[in-house]
């Protein structure tokens, strides 16, 4: 069985149709736990091999994107910074604290061009990886 991928418009347009649907508010950060992302994940399942699960996340980078791993030690702090592009961050093991909320193993956050965000990891640290449409970054206090 052979995957079938979409054209990036119809994979665009799909995203944007679940997340209407969801009311899923694509301006701004999202995360894994964000309000309307589990209905449109629900919407953006695609078909899989026989005991696999296949989904788009309801985010996309358009362009280039240089990926990182990262390490942090637990109750490690990144202040307040923004990426001059759109970026995603995937948690792979550990957690980080968001905004209030924590997000753990297998939960993601998108992040626009530009808009600041700061975080911290939880009582085991987090290894992450992330995806950013820039090398870059400004930052206050990093």
């Amino acid at each position: 069985m052979s995957p079938s991928y979409p054209r990036f418009d119809e994979a665009l347009a799909h995203i944007r149709h679940a997340a209407s649907k969801a009311e899923l508010n694509l301006e701004g950060i999202i995360t894994s736990k964000s309000p309307g992302v589990e209905e449109a994940t629900k919407a953006l399942t695609v078909e899989a091999p026989r005991g696999f699960r296949k989904w788009q996340l309801p985010v996309y980078l358009d362009g280039p994107a240089i990926e990182y791993l990262t390490v942090a030690d637990p109750g490690a702090s990144v202040g307040r910074h923004s990426h001059q592009g759109d970026g995603i961050r995937y948690i792979m093991s550990g957690s980080i604290i968001f905004n209030g909320t924590e997000l753990t193993t297998g939960d993601w956050m998108y992040i626009p061009a530009n808009v600041e965000y700061a975080f911290e990891t939880g009582r085991f640290g987090a290894v992450m990886s992330s995806k950013y449409q820039c090398c870059c970054e400004t930052t206050d206090e990093l």
